[in-house]
C-alpha cells in the first residue's frame, strides 16, 4: 500500500512541476477521515494570494486501509518524494514522534506534533495547535475569566490546549479524560512546566462537581464531530457566566455550543483554532508570512458553501 502512495505522489509531484519551480510547494495532511478537511483549500488559496503555487494532498489512512502506526512510513515516503511539509492530525499526532529527526521546544514539551517541516533532509516536528488555540481564545473571548477552567480530553489536542490555557493565564486547570491515567499524566507534565499555576486531574464520572464554580469549559475530545455526535457533558450543567469553547469545527456549531448558547453562556467555536493552526503551519512550511484574517474569511466562505 505504501508503494502505491509513493507512486501516486511521484506522478503528482513531477506532473505538476513541483520540483522545477522554487516558488511552489507540495504539502500533505496525514490522518483518519481527512478527506473533507478545509485545510487544503485554505493553504492553496493563501499561496495563490501571495503569488505562490502550493499543492496540498490529503493522505487518509482509513481510506488507504492503513493503521495509525503507519504514519512513520508515510512521513519517510513524503520526504523522499519531495514534499516540503506535512500536517498531522488524529490519531497520529503522538505516533509520529519516532519518525522525526528533531522537535521544536513546544512539540517536545507537549509530546505531540501537528506540523512536520522537511529541512535539509531532516524531518522536524512542530506543534501549532497550542499557539492557534491561544490566539483564538484571545481573539474570541478576550475578557473571559480564567481563574478555574475544566479541560475535557488529554490526547494530543488536549495537551496543546492545556499548554495554551496555562500560557493564557489560567489559575487552576482541571483535566478530565475517559482514561484517568492519561489525564493524570498530562496534569503532571503541565504542572511541571507551569509551577506558578495549579493543574490537576479531575474525575470524569462527576461532571457536576467538576463544573461547579468553573469559569470556563473547553472540549478537546472528538465528541461533537460529524462522525462522533453528542455532548461531552450534560446540557443542564452549562450555566452562565461560564464560557464554553470547542476545538471541533466540523460542524462549527457543535451540539455542545448550541446548548451553551441557548443557556446564555459565552462560546468559542473551533473555527479560529483551525484557521490559526493552518496559518502558523503555512509560515513554518513555506517560510512566507500569511494573512490570518484573509484565511479566516476564506474559511468562512468554505463553510457557507457546505
Amino acid at each position: 500500500m505504501t508503494n502505491t502512495i509513493q507512486n501516486e505522489a511521484t506522478v503528482q509531484a513531477t506532473g505538476d512541476g513541483i520540483d522545477s519551480d522554487p516558488r511552489s510547494f507540495l504539502v500533505g495532511l496525514i490522518g483518519s477521515g481527512v478527506g473533507p478537511s478545509l485545510t487544503p483549500p485554505m493553504h492553496e488559496r493563501e499561496a495563490g494570494e501571495l503569488g505562490r503555487r502550493l499543492i496540498y494532498r490529503t493522505i487518509d489512512i482509513t481510506e488507504l486501509g492503513l493503521a495509525p502506526e503507519s504514519v512513520g512510513d508515510l512521513v519517510h515516503a513524503a520526504r523522499r518524494l519531495g514534499f516540503n511539509g506535512l500536517n498531522i492530525t488524529h490519531p497520529c499526532k503522538q505516533l509520529v514522534l519516532p519518525a522525526l529527526d528533531g522537535l521544536s521546544p513546544e512539540a517536545a514539551a507537549l509530546g505531540a506534533v501537528n506540523t512536520v517541516v522537511f529541512e535539509g533532509g531532516s524531518a522536524i516536528g512542530h506543534n501549532t495547535d497550542w499557539s492557534a488555540f491561544a490566539q483564538s481564545l484571545a481573539r474570541g473571548l478576550p475578557d473571559a475569566p480564567r481563574e478555574r477552567v475544566v479541560l475535557l480530553g488529554a490526547g494530543g489536542a488536549g495537551a496543546a490546549v492545556a499548554h495554551a490555557l496555562m500560557v493564557s493565564g489560567v489559575g487552576e486547570l482541571v483535566i478530565v479524560d475517559v482514561t484517568a491515567d492519561r489525564a493524570a499524566a498530562l496534569a503532571t507534565r503541565t504542572q511541571e512546566r507551569f509551577p506558578q499555576g495549579q493543574c490537576r486531574p479531575g474525575d470524569a464520572a462527576e461532571p457536576d462537581r467538576l463544573l461547579a464554580g468553573a469559569d470556563g469549559l473547553v472540549n478537546a475530545t472528538p465528541i461533537g464531530m460529524a462522525h462522533h455526535p453528542g455532548m461531552p457533558v450534560p446540557a443542564e450543567l452549562l450555566r452562565p457566566p461560564m464560557w464554553v469553547a470547542d476545538i471541533v469545527y466540523r460542524p462549527v456549531r457543535t451540539e455542545l455550543l448550541r446548548h451553551a448558547e441557548k443557556r446564555g453562556c459565552p462560546t468559542l467555536n473551533g473555527g479560529g483554532m483551525a484557521v490559526f493552526q493552518a496559518s502558523h503551519a503555512f509560515r513554518l512550511i513555506t517560510g512566507i508570512e500569511p494573512d490570518p484574517e484573509r484565511m479566516l474569511g476564506h474559511f468562512q466562505e468554505l463553510l457557507a458553501r457546505e
